[in-house]
């Protein structure tokens, strides 16, 4: 999922193939195995477990293998593995390493996506990135926020580190949110290739709380799934003016759905739009974040916490949602 505009990083592969559903411990291991297999050149096991689809993309294994070489060469061999962590996100179990390796200081982050079909659902290998600067760590939310949705959405990408949420890297979106909603452990219905099949397709979007519309966009177009318009980023989105220089911006929308005009007073809960796909996003989902100034790119990123919702299944009087939870208002608020 890429709303906005994300910065280039050199050594990405973000491979979407395929893998069996697996305890935490096995996922663990299986992680370990292909990241051992990767590292030693034992390409072959590793290409057997990507769809045809994939391997299609890629066109042969050698693909692998100059990646490999390239990581080798640049980095040197791994020194130190510095953790390992498994969490479960939208059917998937994800495996991510962070391993020193000999020739260079930063560590490199390795991910495996594991899905139920019996494959390995994706992978990508980096150095981790360092969050912007902010001199809003320790930041209060002004505005009384509520969630910006009915019912239970995921976080897709949400949190403080690059591993849970890529945003962060941008001084502007150093908090932001990326949210979809999750059905038997997808994010859509069929194969995906229909904007409808999506479970967040043309949801309401609310207004996190009472405030002025400082901007409002309408006029973009949905993309097909899997195009995005780096020419704008946002799509169609609505920012508001909480007052105390917190804007809040809610982006994405889906095209003819903007509901408020600049200038209007909104109250919390009030319906703004609807969920969309339009904008530089590869598929539908709600982008959210605070920042200071009205204009994209212009303002630094604020925490948002949230007021009186549950994440997976626990009441949360107040806080900052995080990557895999499944959030949804408490009831009456």
């Amino acid at each position: 999922m890429r709303p906005f505009a994300a910065a280039f990083v050199p050594f990405l592969l973000a491979l979407m193939l395929c893998l069996p559903a697996r305890a935490e411990e096995a996922a663990l291991a299986a992680g370990r195995d292909y990241t051992g297999r990767f590292q030693s050149g034992d390409i072959e096991p590793l290409w057997q477990r990507m769809t045809d689809e994939m391997r299609q993309a890629l066109g042969a294994p050698e693909v692998l293998s100059r990646l490999r070489d390239t990581v080798e060469a640049r980095f040197g061999p791994e020194k130190a593995v510095l953790s390992e962590t498994v969490e479960r996100q939208s059917g998937y179990r994800i495996y991510l390493r962070l391993a020193r390796h000999a020739d260079d200081p930063a560590p490199l982050v390795t991910q495996w996506t594991l899905d139920d079909a019996g494959g390995i659902a994706g992978f990508f290998i980096r150095p981790a990135q360092q969050p912007a600067d902010s001199r809003f760590l320790d930041y209060e939310t002004k505005a009384p926020l509520r969630l910006p949705f009915e019912g239970a959405w995921q976080v897709f990408w949400g949190g403080r580190t690059p591993e849970r949420n890529y945003h962060v890297v941008d001084r502007g979106q150093r908090f932001a949110l990326d949210l979809v909603v999750v059905e038997d452990g997808s994010t859509h219905a069929g194969d995906g290739l229909a904007l409808e099949d999506y479970h967040c397709w043309n949801r309401p979007i609310l207004a996190p709380a009472a405030g002025t519309v400082a901007a409002a966009v309408d006029g973009l177009p949905d993309q097909p799934p899997g195009t995005m318009d780096p020419a704008n980023p946002a799509g169609n989105h609505v920012v508001l003016d909480l007052g105390n220089d917190e804007f809040a911006f809610l982006a994405h929308l889906r095209q003819g759905s903007v509901a408020v005009k600049p200038g209007e007073r909104v109250e919390s809960g009030q319906e703004i739009g609807r969920c969309g796909n339009s904008g530089n996003t590869s598929e539908p989902h709600l982008h959210f974040h605070l920042q200071t100034a009205l204009v994209l790119g212009e303002g630094e990123g604020l925490p948002a916490f949230f007021n009186a919702y549950v994440a997976d299944g626990e009441p949360v009087a107040r806080g900052e949602p995080i990557r895999g939870q499944t959030i949804a208002p408490q009831a009456g608020r």
